[in-house]
Parts: C-alpha cells; sequence; structure tokens
C-alpha cells in the first residue's frame, strides 16, 4: 500500500513501473551480495585456526573480491536506475504542473502570488525529487540489508540478536517524533521561502516604482527582515537535525558496546565460535550507516511530503472555464449577441440584463465611466471569464458550442495591461502564429504604425525588448499588442483602450490602418477618447453595466446624454491645451 501523502505520485510510479522493478531487482543483489561478506570474513577467521596458507588467503580473497565486485556493479546499477527514474520524474511533473497552469483561469493568478508558484516550481520539486531519488533508495536499500543481516545474525544467535536490537522500538519512537516536527518546521521554511521569492519579485517588477519612491532602502530593510525569518526558521530545522543523527549513533553505539560485551562471554563459554562473533559484529558495524541513514531518509521523506503537498494544493486547482461535451472545432463569421446578460465578482454584480447585438463585420465602440463593465463585457468573448450558458451567442449559437482554443485563436484581443514577452520583437508580434513569415510580421507592424520604429532600431526586428517590454515605451508596447493580434488575421478584434498611450496623430494612423486591413472582421474598441470611437458604425454607452445609449456619433450627440457630456468635456480640454 502507498502511503497517503505519496498517492499524488502514483501515476509517475506507474509510468516508471519496470524502470522500479529493475532498481528492485539490484537493490536485491547488491545488498544481498554485501551481507555475504561479513559471513565469508567469518568462515575465514574460523577457517584460519587450524592453520595459515597461500591457498586459503587466496580462495577468501578472491570470494572478498567477487563480493565487492557483485556489490559494487549492482550499486552502480541502483543509484543509475533510481536516481535517473527521480529526474525524469521531476521532469514529468514540471511539464505537468506547467501544464496545468496554463489552463487555470484568470482568477487564480489574481489571488496566487507569481513568487509563490515559482517557489513551488523550484524548490518545491527539487524535495520531491530528492524523496524519489536518494529518500526511496537508501530506505530499500536498509530494508533489504537490515533483513538479510537479521536472518544470518539470528542463525549465529538469537540470544545476541534480541539485545543488538532492543533498541529499535526506542529507536522507531525517537524517528516519529523527529520526523513530525521536521515536518512542520519545513511547511514553515517552504512558507517563507514563498514570500522571499514573491517579494523579491514584486521588487524587480515594480523596480521604477520602488526608485521613483526612494523605497529603496525601505525595501532593502524589509527584504532583509524575511530573510532573518527564513534564516531563524532553517536553523531551527538544521538544529533538530543535528540532533536526530548523534541520537541515533548513540543509541547504535549502546547496542554494539551490549554485544561485544555479551558476546564476548559467549564466546569465552564457547556457545559462538570466534568466527560466527567476528561476523556478528560486522554485520552491526554494517548496520552503522544504514542506522544513520535513515535519519537522512527521514528528514527527506518530511521535507518531500511537505513540499508535495503544496504542489499538490496547485494540481488539485480545476480550470473553471473548459469546454462542454457539445465544444467543438469550427471557424466562425464574427457575429456576437449578448442576450439578458447578468455577470457578478464574488457576488458583486457588474452586468445587469444587457441585450446588444454586434452584427458580424461591423464595428462597434464602448464608452462609459470606470467600473461599468467595459473590460469585463469584452472578456467574456473569449471567454475569459464565463457567463452563464446561452448569455453570450457567437454567429447566433451559444458560445460553449465552440471550442475554447478554435474560438481563442479567431479572436485577436488587446488588453488594457500590455504584455510584452523578454523575447525578440519579432516573436513578440508572431505569437501564436506558426511560421509567420518577415512580410507578415512588417505588415502588421505597418498596420499597427510601429514598423518605423522598429526599423529605426539597431537590430530591427532581432531587438530584444526587456521583461513586460521595459525597453519599450507606452506607445510603442501598445502598438506591438496591437500588430500582434492583427497578424492572426482575427474574424472578431478586440481594443480594449489600447491606444491610451498612443497620441492622437499615431492614433489617427492606427485607426485608418485598421479600417483597409480589417474589413470584413468584427471589430470592438473600448475607449475613454471621443476621438478613437466616433468613426465607429455604432457606440453603446454603458452605464452601471447596461448599454442605456446606442446609436452613431451624430444620434448620440442628439441625445444629448453621457456621451454628449464626454464629447463637449474632450472638446473643452482639447481648447484649453492649445491656449
Amino acid at each position: 500500500m502507498i502511503p497517503k501523502s505519496l498517492r499524488p505520485l502514483l501515476p509517475y510510479f506507474k509510468r516508471y513501473r519496470w524502470g522500479l522493478v529493475a532498481g528492485t531487482f539490484c537493490v536485491l543483489l547488491s545488498n544481498g551480495a554485501w551481507v555475504l561478506l561479513p559471513k565469508v570474513i567469518g568462515d575465514a577467521a574460523e577457517s584460519l585456526k587450524s592453520g595459515v596458507n597461500r591457498h586459503k588467503l587466496l580462495i577468501f580473497a578472491l570470494q572478498v573480491l567477487m563480493v565487492a565486485a557483485v556489490r559494487g556493479i549492482f550499486l552502480f546499477l541502483t543509484r543509475w536506475i533510481v536516481i535517473g527514474i527521480s529526474r525524469d520524474i521531476e521532469f514529468d511533473m514540471r511539464n505537468d504542473l506547467f501544464a496545468h497552469l496554463e489552463t487555470l483561469p484568470y482568477p487564480y493568478y489574481q489571488r496566487m502570488r507569481t513568487g509563490d508558484i515559482m517557489a513551488r516550481a523550484t524548490n518545491d520539486l527539487n524535495a520531491v525529487r530528492m524523496l524519489l531519488g536518494p529518500a526511496i533508495m537508501y530506505s530499500a536499500n536498509t530494508l533489504v540489508f537490515t533483513a538479510g543481516a537479521l536472518s544470518f545474525m539470528m542463525a549465529i544467535s538469537p540470544r545476541l540478536t534480541f539485545y543488538a536490537f532492543l533498541p529499535l522500538p526506542v529507536v522507531s519512537v525517537v524517528i516519529q517524533s523527529f520526523g513530525r516536527r521536521i515536518h512542520e518546521r519545513f511547511e514553515r521554511i517552504q512558507a517563507m521561502f514563498s514570500d522571499i521569492s514573491a517579494r523579491a519579485q514584486e521588487n524587480f517588477s515594480g523596480a521604477r516604482v520602488i526608485r521613483a519612491y526612494v523605497q529603496e532602502e525601505a525595501e532593502i530593510r524589509n527584504f532583509e527582515t524575511a530573510n532573518q525569518e527564513y534564516i531563524a526558521r532553517s536553523l531551527k530545522l538544521v538544529r533538530l537535525m543535528g540532533m536526530l543523527w548523534p541520537t541515533l549513533e548513540l543509541m547504535l553505539g549502546c547496542a554494539l558496546v551490549l554485544v561485544l560485551w555479551l558476546g564476548g562471554r559467549e564466546v569465552l563459554l564457547g556457545r559462538i565460535d570466534i568466527g560466527g562473533f567476528t561476523a556478528f559484529n560486522l554485520y552491526m558495524m554494517q548496520l552503522t550507516f544504514p542506522v544513520i541513514a535513515l535519519g537522512w531518509v527521514v528528514n527527506i521523506f518530511q521535507r518531500g511530503t511537505a513540499s508535495l503537498a503544496r504542489l499538490n494544493e496547485i494540481l488539485l486547482e480545476q480550470p473553471e472555464i473548459k469546454d462542454s461535451p457539445e465544444a467543438r472545432e469550427q471557424n466562425i463569421l464574427g457575429e456576437i449577441e449578448f442576450r439578458g446578460l447578468d455577470f457578478s465578482y464574488d457576488g458583486k454584480p457588474v452586468l445587469n440584463d444587457l441585450n446588444l447585438r454586434i452584427p458580424a463585420g461591423s464595428s462597434l465602440a464602448i464608452v462609459g465611466p470606470t467600473g461599468s463593465g467595459k473590460t469585463t463585457l469584452v472578456n467574456l468573448i473569449p471567454r475569459i471569464y464565463d457567463a452563464e450558458p446561452g448569455m453570450v451567442l457567437i454567429d447566433g449559437r451559444p458560445i460553449r458550442e465552440f471550442s475554447i482554443a478554435s474560438l481563442r485563436r479567431q479572436i485577436g484581443f488587446v488588453p488594457q495591461e500590455t504584455f510584452l514577452f523578454s523575447d525578440r520583437i519579432r516573436e513578440n508580434i508572431a505569437l501564436g502564429v506558426d511560421s509567420a513569415s518577415d512580410q507578415q510580421i512588417h505588415d502588421a507592424a505597418e498596420a499597427a504604425s510601429i514598423a518605423a520604429d522598429i526599423e529605426s532600431f539597431p537590430e530591427g526586428y532581432d531587438t530584444m525588448v526587456g521583461e513586460r517590454g521595459i525597453t519599450l515605451s507606452g506607445g510603442q508596447k501598445q502598438r506591438a499588442a496591437i500588430a500582434r493580434a492583427l497578424i492572426r488575421k482575427p474574424r472578431i478584434l478586440v481594443l480594449d483602450d489600447a491606444l491610451s498611450s498612443v497620441d492622437t496623430q499615431t492614433e489617427d494612423k492606427i485607426l485608418n490602418h485598421l479600417r483597409d486591413v480589417m474589413r470584413g472582421c468584427t471589430t470592438i474598441f473600448i475607449s475613454h477618447r471621443v476621438s478613437t470611437v466616433r468613426n465607429a458604425e455604432r457606440i453603446a454607452v454603458l452605464h452601471d453595466g447596461r448599454v442605456v445609449e446606442l446609436g452613431t456619433h451624430e444620434e448620440l450627440l442628439a441625445l444629448n446624454g453621457y456621451y454628449t457630456d464626454l464629447y463637449n468635456k474632450q472638446l473643452l480640454e482639447e481648447e484649453l491645451a492649445e491656449v
């Protein structure tokens, strides 16, 4: 039976079962040979009492050499197979963990810190690998050798064996006590390591803000405080581990003294021959390392199970948004309809009985005050968030009839928060398009009005951008993100305030390019600028989660409502800016 704490590893054990069988076979042969060594030496000691000659010495020397050779060969194979499997399982687990993280919804990353996830994907996985490799290998060696040695020791003297293993119940209690405390302390250490990783990640990502507010010294002090707490917790664990091994050695030493004292009397009384007593003491000496290794294994096991539990917390998270049984791959034309749409975040209503239809190939602009639900609305189209069934339709069919992969492949989405990867500009624009040609990349960049900027860089499209595109300006990042959406030639294009960081002249260029490039594509703009939305075929005004105004620019101005107020305010701002 596999312990409950190791059950998450069962699929990996099954995957490498034949390797584990081979490793078990090598463990048996390695320890089977090693357990014969004291017997060979004991027989030699007994035989040499009757006289020493070259023939006897040669025979026993060859026997010892053969035992050592067999032991060495199969010990090497044991390490090669078992440690190799632990590396393979670590590789598989890291891939499975990453693949699982890719399926988790956006809200999961809102409540989980990046540094915490990174700590689990690195430090905790290493601890699990140690559990799968050295811990299993040394546990198997200890069990097999102890069982073999016990049978030979019982054959030599059951009474002496009883005294030799007398401390065993005490050893068991000590190991359980230390193991529980090691587990608890290592969990606290890993939690602290996650905090340190998260703090470091936030500091590196927010370096500009920290420097702008002159918080370098404060952040250094906070990091040092967290680091001191981590060291303090680690030292507590080290002290505990430092007590475990000497305690086990002391108990083994007491057992060895007892055996020497009582066994010596047995030899003097003629109850045990000198060869048997020699072999018995060699068995006791050989058991020293397995007992010490047992303490190390307990430490590794407790660390590994603590880390496995932390990893399992991620693996047990289920994606909230997934394909329904009726979902299938299919092309879309681009018609979008929101029908009686209600949506809430944690019980707080955001969209209320919203009805809106966007014909395929048309353009719609969405304006409204902050918090009116604009971004939430467009996030429902690629199913970043999920509405109730039947409330969002594509081409007249419920959105859940489309597979998530096929739906998102046909949508170009530029979110409010522009994100670029730490890679070349070429790869950032071509993201999601396999084997994009240089011409396709250039055309997309041209349509987003960033081609001239890129070509002015010394390395052009091969220019490396920093993390999150930090080496580019805000406007350049937004235009690169627009190019990334355009190169896919999507059926639906969503621009969520994607022109907020560009000047009005560049905005006009981009919009003119979009009218030419995306003809026939359903396009949705979200913006606070009237200049961005005025040429859309229709403009929707959202307020308190509802569409309160809908029409063309001229029609909305005639209503003298929210849109008119917005237009007048921006007109006044432009006039003041010219003064």
